[in-house]
């Protein structure tokens, strides 16, 4: 089965394709189905956003496809940054300042609690479906580790000692919200 990822983002394609291996189905990037523009994201919701974007890619181009939205909601502010955590520090999209922002505004904070939550929606000739996928942790007093992306640097998966920087890829891609949902995804596109 060949199936669209309306995501340019090469770190959640490596880990989804990860994911992927040995169960017979396709990822084919934006890139191969002909898409180059960034993909609108103006939802609300994680759940809005993901749906948005997948039919995007699927109006523009009739491939069944998917997309997913992430979101860090941290429980000191409200769940922020929420549905906006890419775009957190302005619109550049800088991890590096979103990461800044969050650590600035926990600073002196005891209440360190978060959650990481995903959403993948599925435009499938049956219909529309979503699955979504959490994990609790805490944000560090600091950045620390090399790997993954976004806000990797600052989350400690609950359980855990290690941000998801400081894992390895295989720990991550077992234990994440973006790995827990496409585990969803694949439970339902295999049976």
């Amino acid at each position: 089965m060949k199936i669209c990822f309306a995501s340019n983002n090469a770190k959640k394609l490596e880990e989804i394709s990860y994911k992927l291996q040995n169960t017979g189905i396709e990822i084919i990037s934006l890139a191969e189905a002909g898409i180059t523009e960034d993909i609108p994201e103006t939802g609300d919701t994680l759940q809005a956003n993901a749906l948005q974007k997948a039919h995007y890619v699927f109006d523009k181009t009739g491939l069944f496809c998917f997309a997913d939205d992430t979101g860090l909601l941290v429980n000191a502010l409200n769940g922020a940054p929420g549905v906006y955590s890419a775009r957190y520090a302005g619109e550049q999209r800088s991890a590096e300042d979103n990461m800044n922002k969050l650590l600035l505004e926990l600073h002196g904070s005891t209440d360190r609690s978060a959650c990481f939550q995903t959403v993948i929606a599925l435009i499938h000739p049956t219909g529309e479906y979503l699955f979504e996928g959490e994990i609790q942790g805490t944000i560090s007093e600091e950045k620390r580790g090399e790997k993954g992306f976004g806000y990797d640097p600052v989350f400690v998966p609950e359980g855990y000692t290690q941000t998801f920087a400081e894992m390895p890829a295989e720990v991550k891609n077992t234990i994440s919200h973006r790995a827990l949902a496409v585990d969803k995804l694949i439970a339902f596109l295999s049976h």
